[in-house]
C-alpha cells in the first residue's frame, strides 16, 4: 500500500509542476488531461499525507512515554492516533480500487414502458421526474434528447442526457427493470396493479471514446409525432438513424430543426455503440460483468416501488426504505449509498 501511495505522491507533485509550465498552459488538451489525472489522483495523494502525518505524530507519542510526568496523557494520544491510523487504512483501501474509467462522464438515460399498458407508461414518467429531481438536488443539468409521450400521461419512451460532476459513479446502478405496485387511476374496483418499465443508463461516448463511421448509417427523415406544439406534423424534422453493423436504430424529434436532432440523434448513437461494444468486451471476459451488482441489463428486475407500503426494495442488496415519498422527488442519495457501498465490499473480498 505505502509503495502505491508513494508512486501517487510523486505523480501528483509531478503534475503540479507540469501545469505551471508554459508549453503545457497554452496546450489546453494536454492541460485538461492533466489536471484531470491529478483530480483523479487528488483523494490518495490527500489520504497519504493525512497518513504520513499521524505516523508522525505516533512517533512523536511514543517518545513522550519516557517522560513519566507525560505518560497518561502519552497513552490516551497512541490509542487515538492507532484508531485514527486504523480508520485511515480501511478509507485507503477503498481509495486504492481500480477507478472505473467512465464514472467521471456524463449519462445518457433511456426509460421505457415495459408491461403494463399505460400504467407502465405513466410510471416511466415517474422515473422521469425523479431522475430529473435528483439531478437538480446534485446541480446537475438535464437535456432532453428524445421523448414519446404516452396517450393517458408519462412516456412510452424518453432519452434525455444528464450532465455534471462524477454523474455516472452515481447513476450507473440503475439500469434494469423498476417495478411498482399500486392502484391506477383508472381502477375502479381499488385493486393493486404491478406494472415495469425500464431504465438504461450509457455513459456518454466522447470522440476518443467512439468515433462513429457514418458510411455505416443509414439517415431517415420524417415527421415528428406526439405532443410538441404547433411545429408537430408539419416539417420533416425528426431524423432516425440505422447503424447498419448492429441494428441499432435512434430517434430524435425534440427540436424543430432538423439538424440540431440529427446531432442529438448522432450523440444517442454513439454513446449507444459505445455502451454496446463495452458489453461485448465485458460477455468475452466472462464472470467479470456478472459479478457486478446488477448485470446492467435492460430486463434484469433491479428495483421494487410499492405505494401502498410507501416502501422501495433494491433486490440486489436487500435494501428497503420505508420513505417512497420521498425517493421519487429526488431523495435518493441513501439508495445510492448503499449500492457504490456494496460494490466497493464485493471489490475489497475480492469478487
Amino acid at each position: 500500500m505505502i509503495e502505491r501511495l508513494q508512486i501517487i505522491e510523486s505523480r501528483y507533485n509531478e503534475i503540479n509542476d507540469l501545469l505551471t509550465k508554459p508549453e503545457i498552459i497554452s496546450d489546453v488538451k494536454n492541460m485538461t488531461n492533466l489536471s484531470k489525472e491529478q483530480a483523479n489522483l487528488k483523494d490518495a495523494y490527500q489520504a497519504y499525507q493525512e497518513y504520513k502525518q499521524i505516523l508522525e505524530d505516533i512517533e512523536a507519542a511514543k517518545e513522550m512515554l519516557k517522560d513519566s510526568d507525560l505518560q497518561e496523557f502519552a497513552k490516551e494520544e497512541l490509542t487515538n492516533l492507532n484508531e485514527r491510523k486504523e480508520k485511515l487504512e480501511s478509507d485507503i483501501e477503498v481509495i486504492l480500487l481500480p477507478k472505473d474509467p467512465n464514472d467521471d462522464k456524463n449519462v445518457i438515460v433511456e426509460i421505457r414502458g415495459a408491461a403494463g399498458g399505460d400504467e407502465a407508461n405513466i410510471f416511466a414518467g415517474d422515473l422521469f421526474h425523479m431522475y430529473s429531481k435528483y439531478a437538480d438536488k446534485q446541480g446537475w443539468t438535464i437535456e432532453m434528447l428524445n421523448e414519446e409521450p404516452g396517450e393517458a400521461g408519462g412516456y412510452s419512451q424518453v432519452e434525455f442526457m444528464i450532465k455534471g460532476d462524477r454523474v455516472y459513479s452515481k447513476l450507473k446502478y440503475e439500469s434494469g427493470a423498476h417495478r411498482v405496485q399500486r392502484v391506477p387511476e383508472t381502477e375502479t374496483q381499488g385493486r393493486v396493479h404491478t406494472s415495469t418499465a425500464t431504465v438504461l443508463v450509457m455513459p456518454e461516448a466522447e470522440e476518443l471514446d467512439y468515433e462513429l463511421d457514418m458510411n455505416e448509417v443509414r439517415i431517415d427523415i420524417t415527421r415528428s409525432s406526439g405532443c410538441g406544439g404547433q411545429g408537430v406534423n408539419t416539417t420533416d424534422s425528426a431524423v432516425r438513424l440505422t447503424h447498419i453493423p448492429t441494428g441499432i436504430v435512434v430517434y430524435s424529434q425534440t427540436e424543430r430543426s432538423q439538424i440540431k436532432n440529427k446531432e442529438k440523434a448522432i450523440k444517442i448513437l454513439q454513446t449507444r455503440l459505445f455502451d454496446y461494444y463495452n458489453q461485448q468486451r465485458e460477455k468475452e471476459l466472462g464472470a467479470e460483468r456478472r459479478n457486478k451488482i446488477g448485470t446492467g441489463d435492460r430486463s434484469e428486475k433491479i428495483r421494487t416501488y410499492n405505494y401502498p407500503q410507501n416502501r422501495v426494495t433494491d433486490h440486489r442488496i436487500s435494501f428497503t426504505t420505508k420513505q417512497l415519498d420521498r425517493v421519487v422527488e429526488g431523495d435518493m442519495d441513501e439508495i445510492i449509498e448503499a449500492l457504490i457501498n456494496e460494490d466497493q465490499a464485493r471489490q475489497l473480498r475480492g469478487e
